[in-house]
């Protein structure tokens, strides 16, 4: 796991991913910023009081809870906007390390969004549950092993998806399901600090594809 790491690592700091982190960055601001603005017009349309420094304070609010949605969100959205780069990325990480190996078939589109939105909606419910552990003591850590299973379990059966059936895909990771588990803590550690979780898609998809490949060689 460490080597994968290492690896996953270079490969997140290399221009290529970086290009999608920005796309992926991108994507989710215009969203805020959408909502944002439709808060503002909706709230300015449908909400009149008298008293115009209360419409001011309920503007300045609306902006602020959008904003702190923008931080506590940013990272499960640009999860699921990188989810759509995902084929990209795997593509790009098994030409550079395993040139040798038959690449991956990307996933159909409509397959490929539908699961990144599927698999961004989750971990951001997944983690909205959790998130009154935080007050017991013991939330970070149920994050942390909520996340691994999560991660682990959805960009494992992504990767290996682009290399058999569904099914097989899922036999598979099955198999090896406590390795998996055990594979996911790492990005879903670095999933609960700032700014470096919006790394994590990228880290992920390509940490999972050499994990993919440990596990098919030793398979075999």
């Amino acid at each position: 796991m460490i080597a994968a790491a290492l690896l996953a690592i270079q490969d997140a700091l290399s221009p290529e991913f970086r290009r999608v982190l920005w796309k992926a960055l991108g994507l989710a601001i215009l969203l805020f910023i959408t909502i944002l603005v439709a808060l503002e017009v909706a709230i300015s349309i449908l909400v009149a009081f008298p008293w115009p420094w209360l419409e001011t304070i309920l503007a300045v609010a609306t902006g602020l809870g959008v904003f702190a949605a923008f931080f506590f969100l940013m990272a499960p959205v640009t999860a699921i906007f990188a989810g759509l780069f995902l084929d990209d990325i795997a593509a790009l990480v098994e030409q550079r390390d395993y040139p040798g190996d038959r690449p991956g078939k990307p996933l159909a589109t409509t397959a490929a969004i539908l699961t990144g939105i599927q698999f961004g909606l989750l971990v951001l419910v997944v983690n909205l549950l959790l998130l009154p552990t935080l007050f017991l003591g013991i939330g970070a850590v149920m994050m942390v092993i909520g996340n691994a299973y999560l991660l682990g379990r959805e960009y494992f059966s992504m990767i290996a998806m682009r290399h058999m059936p569904v099914a097989e895909a899922r036999d598979l990771r099955k198999r090896n399901a406590g390795r998996v588990l055990a594979a996911g803590l790492i990005p879903a550690f670095l999933a609960v600090v700032p700014v470096i979780n919006l790394f994590v898609p990228l880290f992920a998809t390509s940490y999972f594809v050499h994990i993919y490949k440990k596990v098919v060689a030793e398979t075999v």
